[in-house]
């Protein structure tokens, strides 16, 4: 591409290309799309961006195309790499000047710039980082800046390289700059604290900019540039002076008007040097060692002192206090419990810990957590009465810890006193013992203490577990509480509440669960919705327990559900619907078939509930949830909820739908258990499964579902089923095994094998294309026994019970493999019989024993041959289903099933489903479970012996060993 004549056409294409007319923006991008492979297009790009004359929007669609081409194109083992003499040219194009005005354009051409360092730093481009360090030392405050953003992108972008090599590298570049890096650092801090002392904001502003720009090069630095850090004196006088730094941008941040623009960009600063410190802790707990105490005093002082009052930033506090958690939780500070098996740095790290957080500085951190940090604030109090619902999520979700200030304090207090639970239980019994009987109405702050020390007592349950007796605290005091109904005491009333959930799990008699309910069903009507939410919340934890008891449970079901039901229609936040939605699918999910009386309201409620949440796809899942518990409690009874049933799986489980990506996997569970509780296979359920080609050719985590719902079809209506879509689906079979894992294809195998079991007279013709392959990899001597094991079940129920369709696949067989018809008969038995102990299964083998013995009589020369072997797998068939009778001394055939009986559940069991009485009547008809193994032996031995005579039989037993002679007879005796 000649540049000089290719600059104005690719201008005036890219021009086009920041058109808004679509009939003029597709063709540009068609045609900028075929120029990215042409040789000499990145140098005309580069040409383009560089130009300060040219339209911005023109020059940054330019920057972002030669960023994309460096991920495609710039390795030299891409497709179509760009050429070495191409690169060399545009390297040193790149970093010829740092002056480009506009802030976006200069950040991308930076980061660009850095996605070329990464291939070619310092191997290839030598000159980037000398070049760079000259730039950064301009007294031109553009070209300074731009330098320094190009600087911290290129140190970022090579300090994440993983590989030993590239390590090595960055190794060797930290240690020939890291004196500069400290150097610049220092210069623009001491710039900027003199400028704002002075009074310039406007230069302050600038310096700051370059503060922080110098100070994010020397954390990567510092953190990734070194194996040892803490051997150099450089780093670690930095991380000392990164404290008194701190110190002076906080006073620093007191005397800057909040309003002032200078001021955010400071707070940014102040939290840039803190991440310094997490992250070098984080990367080098022992080189941290040396910073434990300082950091620890630091912390603590600003944080639970008076010495951070008017300085300290939520943010801040936040980032203090993880500080104090990463030291605090640190394994690499934990000594071993024999002393002796710890590292000395273990030691001395352990010893500066245990030095600082003495009795009188743990007591203070854990009442200033509790009695400050704990408190409900006065934005948290007006959030509560003007959008409650909100409130309940902050509370209940929020941010992770790291970033919140509520959770990351509350963190902090379960760290801390799970390290040092035993000076800090008699702290807080004090605070819950000073609190004891009701506190006055009046007294707001009285109430929001009581509500932080309880909310103390909720998160440390497991620690206090040998220290309180709830249950004399629930009757004597607690209960008493809930039962204040006063509107201002409703924190303490939410906070009761929520304090028995934590403890529900840990320390709670079972006999007080009624008394319990009682109060759960009371606050479920208070006129708080925060406190109906949070009791709702109780309600779930309490039911979710290992001791839950339906029976303790059932005379509360009919007025809690519905009073959980009134809740779910009164809030309108789609995250408290869906927390409701959870409790409600927890309570059905419990009781099971005890809620059918119930659910008529819910069942009416949830269509509206669907059609409203369209947008929302997160509700529309705890929706689908709710439907799975609800089905499974209906059993057969779900089919009249199939109207909207059936049209919810189906729009969940179609591909070309877009909200498939958010439901399909609670879509498939619930078609699943739909199908397993239907009673019958209707018109409406069969057409579904038109989704599930699509499905198949995802090959996705959701397969092994799938799979389930074409085995549930199966013991639905087969005949239906199989009739519509056995062609399709022995299709989507051959181009799975094609491809896929061998527990897929062992899945794939099950489907086929319970299809035969099923329909063994239409079975096999319907997946007829599947046998050949089961067929070979019988004789091949499959490798993996699962996969074997499902090959010899599935040949053996077409041998057993479909002996014309066997004689003609093995014809079939014969003419592909051009071998005769006995000689692969004889070596299909040879290996059945041989890896007979791949099969582990007891049905599996007793199936096979009886799908040998289907061969006899036979005068077959082959099967003759293989007589000894088909003796053998029948009397290791014996050996697994014979049990002798204590009483007659006779053995039974313990797999005989006669009659049907319901099966029944105990109370730890689910009920059983529509599917498990299909698969018992199936069981009815299965040979596995009608014939007796010990009576078909008998009868095909005695046959054999009438078609052979006396003589040839004798002869045949012969060849078989006479222990097993003499364990078949003892299994005979009677007959």
């Amino acid at each position: 591409m000649d540049l000089n004549s290719a600059s104005t056409v690719v201008l005036r294409v890219l021009t086009q290309a920041t058109s808004q007319d679509t009939a003029v923006l597709k063709p540009a991008e068609e045609q900028l799309k075929q120029w990215e492979t042409q040789p000499g297009f990145y140098s005309v790009l580069l040409n383009i961006f560089t130009n300060h004359s040219l339209d911005v929007n023109v020059r940054w669609l330019a920057v972002l195309y030669f960023k994309n081409g460096i991920d495609r194109y710039w390795r030299r083992v891409a497709p179509h790499a760009l050429s070495e003499e191409e690169k060399t040219t545009l390297r040193a194009g790149l970093i010829t000047n740092f002056n480009e005005p506009v802030n976006q354009i200069a950040t991308q051409i930076s980061v660009l710039i850095a996605k070329v360092a990464r291939v070619d730093c310092p191997r290839q481009w030598p000159e980037l980082i000398p070049t760079l360090v000259e730039s950064v030392k301009v007294q031109d405050d553009l070209q300074q800046h731009r330098a320094l953003l190009t600087f911290y992108h290129v140190t970022k972008t090579l300090s994440s390289k993983r590989l030993a090599a590239d390590r090595k590298l960055f190794y060797d570049l930290t240690s020939s700059i890291y004196s500069f890096a400290c150097s610049l650092w220092s210069h623009h801090t001491d710039t900027f604290l003199q400028q704002i002392c002075a009074g310039n904001e406007a230069a302050a502003a600038n310096s700051l900019e370059r503060t922080l720009l110098s100070l994010k090069v020397l954390r990567k630095l510092t953190v990734h540039g070194f194996v040892e850090p803490h051997w150099n004196a450089e780093v670690m006088g930095f991380l000392h002076a990164v404290f008194e730094r701190l110190k002076q941008f906080l006073q620093c941040s007191r005397s800057i008007r909040a309003e002032n623009i200078c001021r955010d960009r400071l707070e940014k600063t102040i939290i840039l040097f803190t991440k310094v410190l997490l992250d070098f802790l984080d990367q080098h707990p022992f080189s941290f060692t040396a910073l434990i105490q300082r950091s620890l005093e630091f912390s603590v002082s600003y944080v639970f002192t008076e010495a951070g009052e008017g300085i300290v930033f939520e943010q801040f506090i936040v980032q203090c206090m993880n500080l104090i958690k990463m030291i605090v939780k640190n394994y690499a500070y934990k000594p071993s419990k024999n002393i002796e098996d710890s590292s000395p740095e273990t030691l001395e790290a352990h010893k500066i810990k245990t030095a600082f957080f003495t009795y009188p500085t743990l007591m203070e951190i854990c009442r200033r957590l509790v009695t400050h940090y704990f408190l409900l604030t006065k934005e948290e109090l007006t959030m509560w009465e003007e959008d409650p619902e909100s409130f309940t999520v902050e509370e209940t979700g929020g941010d992770s810890w790291k970033y919140s200030l509520r959770p990351c304090t509350e963190v902090l207090f379960i760290d801390i006193f799970h390290e040092y639970n035993q000076i800090l239980t008699p702290v807080l019994l004090e605070m819950v013992h000073s609190l004891q009987g009701s506190t006055n109405i009046e007294d707001t702050n009285a109430i929001l203490i009581k509500d932080a020390v309880y909310n103390a007592v909720g998160l440390a349950a497991y620690e206090l577990f040998d220290s309180v007796d709830f249950d004399q605290w629930f009757k004597n005091q607690l209960l008493a509480e809930l039962q204040v109904s006063h509107d201002r005491y409703k924190p303490i009333r939410r906070r009761v509440i929520w304090l028995i959930g934590q403890w529900i799990s840990v320390k709670f008699k079972s006999d007080l669960r009624p008394v319990l309910y009682e109060a759960i069903r009371n606050l479920l009507q208070d006129r708080d919705l925060v406190v109906r939410i949070e009791t709702a919340t109780t309600l779930k934890l309490t039911v979710d327990d290992f001791e839950f008891r339906t029976e303790q449970f059932l005379p509360y079901l009919e007025s809690m559900f519905m009073l959980l039901f009134q809740l779910l229609q009164e809030v309108t936040q789609c995250d408290t619907k869906m927390h409701v939605l959870h409790v409600l699918s927890c309570v059905i999910e419990r009781v099971n078939m005890q809620i059918r009386p119930y659910v008529g309201c819910l069942v009416q409620y949830l269509p509206l509930l669907w059609k409203q949440s369209e947008e929302h796809n997160m509700l529309r899942c705890a929706i689908l949830t709710t439907l799975i518990h609800l089905v499974q409690g209906l059993g057969a009874d779900s089919k009249n909820l199939y109207p909207f049933l059936l049209p919810v799986i189906q729009l969940s489980t179609d591909v070309s739908q877009p909200p498939h990506v958010y439901l399909l996997e609670d879509g498939l569970e619930l078609w699943l258990v739909t199908l397993e509780n239907s009673p019958c296979l209707t018109p409406e359920l069969l057409r579904i499964f038109q989704n599930m080609s699509s499905l198949l050719e995802l090959s996705s985590e959701n397969l092994k579902n799938c799979f389930k719902i074409i085995n549930a079809y199966i013991f639905l209506s087969s005949s239906e089923f199989l009739q519509m879509y056995a062609t399709d689906l022995c299709r989507s079979f051959c181009e799975l095994l094609k491809d896929i894992t061998t527990e897929g294809q062992v899945q794939v195998l099950k489907v086929v094998e319970n299809v035969l079991k099923v329909n063994p007279v239409l079975g096999p013709q319907m997946f007829q294309p599947l046998l050949p392959s089961v067929f070979r990899g019988i004789i091949d001597g499959e490798r993996y026994p699962v996969v074997m094991s499902t090959y010899l079940g599935i040949m053996g129920r077409v041998l057993l019970q479909n002996a014309r369709f066997f004689s003609l696949l093995l014809s079939q067989m014969a003419c592909e493999l051009g071998q005769e018809l006995d000689q692969i008969l004889g070596n299909m038995i040879e290996m059945w019989v041989d890896r007979m102990d791949n099969i582990t299964q007891p049905e599996r083998r007793k199936l096979s024993a009886l799908a040998l013995l289907s061969l006899l009589p036979s005068l077959n020369g082959v099967i003759q041959d293989k007589f000894c072997g088909i003796i053998n797998i029948s009397v290791e068939g014996l050996h697994d289903v014979m049990t002798e009778d204590s009483e007659t001394g006779t053995y039974k055939d313990c797999m005989l099933m006669s009659h049907f009986e319901e099966p029944k559940a105990t109370d730890d069991e689910e009920p059983p489903t529509e599917q498990d009485k299909r698969k018992k009547m199936l069981a009815l008809k299965d040979p596995v479970h009608t014939v007796s193994l010990q009576q078909f032996i008998y009868e095909k031995l005695k046959a054999q012996q009438e078609l052979v005579g006396e003589q040839g039989f004798q002869a045949l037993m012969e060849t078989v060993d006479t222990e097993i002679v003499a364990q078949l007879q003892e299994f005979l005796q009677g007959f």
